[in-house]
């Protein structure tokens, strides 16, 4: 069925575009230019992105943190190994799951951190990607507030898979 689909919707759309008059060839060309005009203004936010997310990855700080951390996450009974993911997953969800597959490849996917990463990555969102490249796209600039529930949901959501995970498994 979907080898039909999408050539069902461009015909539903040629014979809308014929019926009303519309010159459809004008309409794709202006499509273009605006597509063109919107990857050129998220160009610097995407590159910018792209290249604190390589400097944080490769600078090993994320690592150092959690060795830093690890007495008080301990207390907490938060695990360690799934603060990487913690981290990184507001800002990346490429990175977050190359995290994933680690914990899970080291870890095993039904023991509790390949559980509580799994609904980590599953119930957290990439909140600064999200606001740094749609936000920028659309020319909105004060994101404080929706950075700030973005976040807090981000960490409401951390907590409780692991609150959540460990007390189901």
């Amino acid at each position: 069925m979907s080898n039909y689909l999408i050539p069902a919707i461009v015909a539903i759309i040629l014979i809308y575009a014929i019926s009303k008059k519309i010159d459809i060839f004008d309409s794709f060309l202006h499509g273009v230019k605006e597509g063109i005009k919107t990857s050129i203004n998220l160009f610097p936010t995407i590159f910018a992105m792209i290249l604190a997310i390589t400097l944080l990855t490769q600078s090993n700080i994320i690592n150092e943190l959690s060795s830093y951390l690890k007495p008080i996450f301990d207390k907490l009974n938060f695990p360690i190994e799934t603060l990487p993911l913690a981290i990184l997953r507001p800002i990346s969800g490429s990175s977050s799951l190359a995290i994933l597959n680690d914990i899970l490849g080291k870890y095993g996917p039904d023991s509790l951190i390949g559980r509580i990463a799994s609904v980590m990555q599953g119930s957290t969102d990439t909140t600064l990607y999200i606001i740094g490249l749609y936000f920028s796209s659309i020319g909105i600039k004060r994101i404080r507030y929706s950075l700030l529930v973005g976040l807090l949901a981000d960490l409401i959501s951390i907590i409780l898979s692991v609150l959540i995970v460990s007390s189901l498994f």
